[in-house]
């Protein structure tokens, strides 16, 4: 039975993950389908691009919010059910592929990096503090989104193994950081030959190497 209320959690969170607030707020906002201009990628980046922070910020805080309210659900529910703590790193891990894979918009979404803090939220605030001064220090210093979240998503696997242990919020933390990676190989080839659009710089910009 337990096995059971676990898949079922982990189903939960995948469709938890599944609302691209990207799509959503831009809708209730009356703004373009973020899939349909600038890098096509349901994310804040690209909702910041119609030109509407707002969007941007209600994107961001809403794909956060799913990855913390996944994981939460199952921390604070799971246990009557007989869910132990690999039964909460696995809905972290399903809530961040429905967003990369979701269900209800074609399995076409973003590249999970505010979702999976929302998950590394939920996971430990210590840990999530840690990783967003990591994102913080790389974005200040060589002003890449793109570097940033790559550096933090390994750090972040890389703290909680320090910190906690090779448990299994260690490898629910590398899974996701393998995605990102993968998620990212547009902008890391950029990065490599000096065309990644730096933090603040429009898309008429000539990038700086």
């Amino acid at each position: 039975m337990t096995m059971l209320w676990t898949l079922a959690a982990t189903v939960a969170a995948y469709l938890i993950g599944s609302v691209s607030f990207a799509v959503v707020v831009s809708r209730v906002l009356g703004l373009a389908d973020p899939r349909t201009y600038g890098s096509g990628n349901p994310g804040a980046t690209n909702v910041l691009r119609s030109g509407s922070k707002l969007g941007a910020i209600l994107t961001l805080l809403g794909d956060a919010l799913k990855g913390w309210l996944a994981v939460w659900l199952v921390q604070h529910y799971g246990p009557a059910l007989g869910i132990g703590p690999w039964g909460v790193a696995l809905a972290g891990v399903a809530a961040f592929l429905g967003h990369l894979y979701p269900v209800f918009f074609g399995f076409k979404g973003g590249k999970g990096v505010a979702t999976a803090a929302g998950v590394v939220l939920a996971f430990n605030p210590w840990l999530a503090l840690a990783t967003g001064v990591t994102w913080l220090i790389i974005a200040f210093f060589f002003r890449f989104a793109s570097l940033a979240s790559l550096v933090a998503a390994v750090f972040a696997a890389f703290y909680s193994a320090f910190g906690w242990g090779f448990d299994e919020r260690f490898v629910a933390l590398v899974v996701i950081a393998g995605f990102v990676i993968h998620r990212h190989q547009a902008n890391i080839r950029n990065l490599l030959v000096g065309k990644e659009r730096r933090i603040g710089e429009k898309s008429g910009d000539r990038p700086r190497a």
